[in-house]
């Protein structure tokens, strides 16, 4: 009942990172397990490589060229993979600990949770010593009974472990709004996306009503109807609720913990992209240092897969006639036009047999449309430079 939680995050550390250093620590994270090439490249030219990705961001500001010397480039999935590394040089000696008196400690990217049995002002004595630890890398942390961590709140409710979904106060209450102009799939999956959250995050039947409830309420206040609220409920939960229920919900503990079960042994669509990546990761990587020979039949065999599988994909697109069109309202019909055009023109022709699929795609966000990313032609032309006439002085006698 006396465990704490500890939660801190490294202040700008994306941009802070130190160029050479993390150069550095992604060879020796390489090295460490077990890498001698990555694809076939070796070392020495992926970081030739990644030195080219992290010291040639320049931009433009006022008619001036600036180079980024210090971290990496924001939104960049390099500088994210990177500072990922570097924080797994700079944490061993904080797990080190953690391990030695048994405590947890997790960690995602630049945010930290762990656990701590001790005295509160021994965490903090640790935590300022590991402020010193790196010049550019200082903490912010929290410590307290009660912390949020990423989407979920934990808690220690006298020696009671609890989860709930953690609300943003900056986000918070707003969703895409009803009346927006998107494709209906958007406003389905913002509540499907919802109650998965709520169910993944709640470790109660109790929070999980609440949770419920405080959807609904946000829903409500963006504009969504009452109507499609409760069909999308119902749509969510119908496999476990009774056929005697009235509400779109299930009402006990047992429900809720086979439901909760069931959607937690599921993995999230990034976990299953990781464990693919995962799975494909020591595909034509050398972890030795000996150099091996491979067979020409071996490259043989591989070129014909990769001309098998390239067929597979042209054959599979070329019955299919795929159009694509800006989403907005006043298209409702849009597909359905479409399809019946197609079937009316091309009615006892060879088209007839050519599927045709029509799709749809958002506006640009607002973000993308006021963002300059790319300077004009002329502020990136080096121009001459122009050296004044040196002065001769001519001496006569």
């Amino acid at each position: 009942s006396s465990t704490l939680f500890c939660t801190f995050d490294i202040r700008n550390l994306y941009t802070m990172l130190p160029q050479q250093e993390a150069l550095n620590i992604l060879v020796e994270f390489l090295h460490v397990h077990g890498y001698r090439k990555v694809k076939g490249v070796p070392l020495d030219t992926i970081r030739k490589l990644a030195s080219i990705v992290l010291e040639r961001n320049v931009c433009v500001y006022d008619k001036q060229i600036y180079k980024q010397v210090l971290g990496g480039a924001m939104g960049s999935s390099f500088t994210l993979t990177l500072a990922n590394i570097f924080m797994w040089k700079w944490q061993k000696e904080l797990v080190r600990r953690q391990d030695m008196t048994g405590e947890f400690y997790g960690r995602y990217i630049d945010d930290i949770f762990m656990t701590w049995n001790r005295s509160e002002n021994d965490l903090k004595k640790l935590l300022d010593d590991a402020n010193t630890w790196h010049p550019n890398i200082k903490l912010e942390y929290k410590i307290s009974k009660s912390l949020p961590f990423l989407d979920v709140i934990l808690t220690n409710n006298n020696g009671i472990f609890s989860t709930s979904v953690y609300h943003k106060p900056a986000a918070e209450p707003y969703v895409v709004p009803f009346i927006s102009d998107h494709p209906r799939h958007t406003f389905v999956n913002v509540i499907q996306t919802s109650l998965t959250r709520a169910l993944r995050n709640s470790s109660t039947f109790e929070i999980l009503n609440n949770e419920r409830i405080y959807i609904k309420l946000t829903l409500l206040y963006n504009g969504y109807p009452s109507s499609f609220i409760e069909k999308q409920f119902q749509n969510f939960f119908s496999e476990y609720i009774n056929s005697s229920s009235f509400l779109p919900f299930i009402d006990n503990e047992t429900q809720f913990v086979t439901m909760r079960n069931k959607i937690l042994n599921l993995p999230t669509p990034r976990q299953s992209q990781v464990s693919i990546s995962a799975a494909t990761a020591d595909i034509d990587n050398d972890q030795t240092d000996e150099p091996q020979n491979e067979p020409t039949a071996t490259a043989a065999t591989a070129a014909t897969t990769t001309l098998v599988e390239r067929n597979k994909k042209e054959h599979a697109c070329g019955n299919k006639l795929i159009v694509h069109y800006t989403h907005e309202k006043r298209f409702q019909t849009f597909k359905s036009d479409m399809h019946q055009v197609y079937d009316n023109t091309f009615k006892d022709t060879p088209a007839a047999d050519v599927k045709l699929i029509v799709g749809n795609k958002n506006h640009r966000s607002a973000k993308t449309e006021l963002i300059c990313k790319r300077p004009k032609q002329s502020l990136l032309i080096n121009k001459p430079f122009k050296s004044k006439p040196s002065k001769v002085e001519i001496h006569t006698d």
